[in-house]
C-alpha cells in the first residue's frame, strides 16, 4: 500500500505489541502521524489530566513517529495494566487539540441508532424551512453563517464513538450552503426527500446544511419572488428550538455585514454538560418508576394493517382558525389547563379508539417533546443544541369518565414529567426495566423562541421579510404531530409521518379526526360530559390503519469471519475487526490497495469474544497475527489481543474515526511500521525527547 504518512485531515494510527510491556506494567504505544511540538505537548498533557492512573512519557523519533509510554501510578499487580477504552480513544482522537463533551443520554441513543442504520440516513435528520422575501446578498449570507459557526461551538462539533459516543469540539467548521435555481428543483417534496437521503457524516464537524432555492413563491397562491431557505440538521446534535436560536444569531450577523464580534458564546453545550453531571437522579428515578408505561399501553395511531407499499417521509397539514383557537383556549382555560393539554386529550382518545376495545378502559402512551431548557442553568434558554428529548405521557382512558377529569390528569402528568426534561431513553430503560421505548407518536407543541422585534424591523428596513420557520421533514417517529401558533392567531397542525407506517389517506384521516375533535371541544360545556360523548363526533368515520414500522438493519450478533484476500503460504494474517460504527468502506478500501503477501480477513463481532473463533485460529495457525481496527473496531481489537488472543503476542494496529480513505490510509501507515520492525519497551526510553516531557 502506498504512502508513508497520513494525508492532511487524516487520522492518527497507534500500534502496540505485548512485547512492548515492561515488567513493571509499563506499556508502549507507537503513534503515527504528523504532530507539531505544540500538538505533541498538548497530547501528553491531555493524558495526564484525564487519566490519573498513569504517568506518561512522550518521545518523538521523527516528525511522524512518536512513542507513548504509560506507567501505572502507585502499587500495581504484576503484569501489564490494561488500558481503558477511554484512554485509547484519547490516543486516537483527532484533531489532537480538540476537546470532548459527554453526550446526554438522548444524544447517545440517537447516535447509536444512526450507526445501526447506516443505510437509512434520512431517518436521523430534521428539516426546517422559511421564506426570505426581498434582496439576499449571497456573500454576506455565507459569511454570516460562518461567523455564527465561529461563535457557537455546537456548529463546530462532530461525534466520536471510539470508546463511547461523545461530542468533539473543533476549532473550525465549514457550513455547507448550496444555491439552487427553481428550475433545477423538480418539486419541493423531491428536494426534501433528496436532501434527507444525503444524511451527514457524523465524525465531520458542521452537522448543519443550508439549501437556497431562488425565485420560489412566498406562499400558497402568491407570486412574489423570493428565496426559500431549507435548514437540515442531525437529530443527535440539534432540535428545532436550537435552530431558531442559531437563526436569531444569523440575522444579527447578516445585519452587521456578515460578522459577529467576540469569541465563543457562553453558556453552551460544555456548560450544560457540567450542569447535567451535577444532577441527582434520585427524584427522577422515583417518579419514572411510578409513571412508566405499562407493557400493554396502546401506542399505534391506527388499527394494525398490512404493508403500506409506500416509503419515505411525508406531511399533512390542517389548521384551526383564529376564532376556533379563541373558543378552544377559553374552554381549556376554564378547566385550569392549556391548549397543549387539549391536544394531548384528543390524541389520547384517538389512540384509545384505535385499540378497538369498545367501551372498555385502556392505557395509551405517546411521547411529548421537551426542550430541556427550563432548568436551573443561567442562560439555558438560548443554548443551541439537544438539551431535552421526548418523554412518554401515559394515561388510562375510560370512556365513561368526564372529560374534565381526564384533561386534568393529562395536565398534571405533563407538568410532573416536565420537571425532569433531562431524563433520557437510556435512564428510562434502566429505571423501568424495559428495553428501548417505541411509543410510535410524538406531540410537539409550540416552544419556539419568538423573533426579536428589533431584528425584524432592521431586516424590513433593508427590504427583507422572513416568515416564521417551520418543521417540514424528519422526526424519527412513525408520526409526529406538530402544533404551532401562527402570526394571524390560527393554530397550524402538521403531521410528519413515515409512509411505511401510514398510507397517505390514513395520515390525512387521522389528522382530520384530530382537528374535528379539537373544534368540537368548545361545544361540550356541561361538566358531566364524558369521554365517549366527545368520541361520538367521529361516528361514521373509519379508524385509520397503521403498519408495523420496519426495523432498521442490525449488525451481526455472533462473530463471523470473512476472507477478504488469500495471501501467500506462511504469511502473516491481518485481521480487520469490524463492529457497529466502523466507517463503511474503510476495510474494503484497505484490502483493495494493500500489496503485501499477507492474508486479510474481517472479523465481525459486536462484543469481544472470549476466545478466537475457530475459523480465525485455522487461518492463523503458526503465523503472526496483526489485529487491526478503525474507531470502535480499534478498541475491540485491543481487547481481543488482551483476552481472546492472550499468549499469541499479536500486534495491534488502531486507527480513529475518519473517512473511509483516511482510515484506510492510517491503517496502512501503522501496519507498514508493524511489519518492518517490532517496538519494544526499550525503544521508548531514548535520550532524545524533542518536545515530550515526563508528565509525572
Amino acid at each position: 500500500m502506498s504512502g508513508g504518512r497520513p494525508s492532511p485531515g487524516g487520522v492518527l494510527c497507534v500500534t502496540h505489541t505485548a512485547s512492548a510491556t515492561a515488567p513493571d506494567g509499563s506499556q508502549v504505544l507507537e503513534l503515527h502521524g504528523p504532530l507539531t511540538p505544540v500538538e505533541a505537548d498538548r497530547l501528553a498533557a491531555r493524558f495526564v489530566e484525564r487519566h490519573r492512573a498513569f504517568s506518561v512519557l512522550f518521545a518523538s523519533h521523527t516528525d511522524s513517529r512518536h512513542t507513548l509510554t504509560f506507567i501505572p501510578r502507585g502499587t500495581a499487580p504484576p503484569g501489564p495494566v490494561p488500558l481503558s477504552s477511554e484512554l485509547l480513544a484519547d490516543v486516537l482522537l483527532l484533531p489532537v487539540g480538540a476537546w470532548t463533551v459527554p453526550l446526554t443520554g438522548t444524544q447517545r441513543a440517537r447516535v447509536r441508532a444512526a450507526l445501526r442504520t447506516p443505510d437509512d440516513p434520512g431517518r436521523h435528520v430534521e428539516q426546517v424551512a422559511l421564506h426570505w422575501t426581498g434582496p439576499l446578498d449571497a456573500h454576506r449570507f455565507v459569511a454570516a453563517w460562518q461567523s455564527v459557526a465561529a461563535r457557537e461551538s455546537v456548529l463546530r462539533s462532530a461525534f466520536d464513538w471510539v470508546a463511547t459516543p461523545r461530542l468533539v469540539l473543533h476549532d473550525h467548521a465549514h457550513i455547507d450552503i448550496v444555491h439552487r435555481s427553481r428550475e433545477a428543483v423538480p418539486s419541493w417534496d423531491d428536494l426534501l426527500a433528496h436532501d434527507r437521503a444525503q444524511g451527514f457524516v457524523l465524525n465531520r464537524a458542521g452537522l448543519l446544511r443550508l439549501t437556497l432555492i431562488e425565485d420560489a413563491p412566498s406562499g400558497e397562491g402568491a407570486s412574489v419572488p423570493g428565496t426559500r431557505v431549507l435548514l437540515t440538521y442531525h437529530r443527535a446534535l440539534l432540535d428545532e428550538r436550537g435552530v431558531h436560536v442559531l437563526l436569531r444569531a444569523f440575522y444579527r450577523a447578516y445585519l452587521a455585514g456578515g460578522s459577529l464580534p467576540g469569541g465563543d458564546r457562553r453558556p453552551d453545550v460544555r456548560d450544560h454538560a457540567r450542569w447535567l453531571a451535577g444532577q441527582s437522579p434520585d427524584a427522577a428515578r422515583a417518579y419514572w418508576t411510578r409513571a412508566a408505561p405499562p407493557p400493554d399501553a396502546a401506542v399505534s395511531p391506527g388499527q394494525q394493517g398490512g404493508p403500506t407499499r409506500q416509503s419515505g417521509d411525508a406531511q399533512a397539514r390542517r389548521r384551526l382558525s383564529p376564532a376556533q383557537v379563541l373558543r378552544l383556549r377559553a374552554w381549556v382555560t376554564a378547566r385550569g389547563a392549556g391548549e397543549s393539554s387539549a391536544l394531548h386529550l384528543v390524541w389520547a382518545l384517538l389512540l384509545h379508539r384505535a385499540m378497538g376495545t369498545g367501551g372498555r378502559p385502556g392505557h395509551v402512551t405517546f411521547d411529548v417533546r421537551l426542550s430541556g431548557r427550563d432548568v436551573a442553568l443561567p442562560g439555558a434558554t438560548d443554548v443551541p443544541g439537544l438539551l431535552g428529548g421526548c418523554a412518554p405521557l401515559t394515561v388510562n382512558v375510560d370512556p365513561v369518565e368526564p372529560l374534565e377529569t381526564l384533561i386534568s390528569r393529562l395536565r398534571d402528568a405533563a407538568l410532573d414529567m416536565a420537571i425532569y426534561p433531562w431524563v433520557s431513553d437510556e435512564l428510562l430503560s434502566e429505571w423501568t426495566g424495559r428495553g428501548a421505548r417505541q411509543t410510535g407518536t410524538i406531540i410537539d407543541f409550540d416552544s419556539r423562541p419568538p423573533m426579536i422585534p428589533a431584528v425584524r424591523a432592521e431586516l424590513a428596513a433593508q427590504g427583507v421579510r422572513v416568515d416564521v420557520p417551520r418543521l417540514v421533514g424528519g422526526s424519527g417517529a412513525s408520526v409526529t404531530l406538530v402544533a404551532r401558533h401562527e402570526p394571524d392567531g390560527s393554530l397550524s397542525l402538521t403531521s410528519l409521518y413515515d409512509r411505511a407506517v401510514l398510507r397517505d389517506a390514513d395520515a390525512a384521516l387521522l389528522l382530520s379526526q384530530c382537528v374535528r375533535m379539537l373544534r368540537a371541544l368548545a361545544d361540550f360545556t356541561d361538566a358531566g360530559t364524558t369521554v365517549a360523548q366527545l368520541v361520538r363526533v367521529l361516528d361514521g368515520l373509519g379508524v385509520p390503519h397503521a403498519a408495523v414500522r420496519p426495523p432498521g438493519r442490525q449488525g451481526a450478533r455472533r462473530p463471523s469471519l470473512t476472507v477478504l484476500r488469500t495471501g501467500e503460504p506462511g504469511a502473516d494474517v491481518i485481521c480487520l475487526v469490524a463492529r457497529e460504527g466502523v466507517v463503511s468502506g474503510a476495510y474494503e478500501r484497505f484490502a483493495r490497495r494493500h500489496d503485501g503477501p499477507e492474508h486479510i480477513v474481517e472479523l465481525n463481532c459486536q462484543e469481544t469474544p472470549l476466545a478466537l473463533p475457530p475459523a480465525l485460529v485455522e487461518v492463523v495457525r503458526g503465523a503472526r497475527l496483526l489485529l487491526c481496527g478503525c474507531g470502535p473496531g480499534a478498541v475491540t481489537a485491543y481487547e481481543i489481543a488482551r483476552t481472546a488472543a492472550a499468549g499469541r503476542d499479536p500486534v495491534v494496529v488502531m486507527a480513529g474515526t475518519g473517512s473511509a480513505e483516511a482510515s484506510a490510509d492510517a491503517l496502512a501507515v501503522g501496519l507498514r511500521s508493524a511489519m518492518t520492525g517490532r517496538l519494544t519497551a526499550r525503544d521508548a526510553d531514548l535520550p532524545s525527547r524533542k518536545h515530550g516531557n515526563p508528565s509525572q
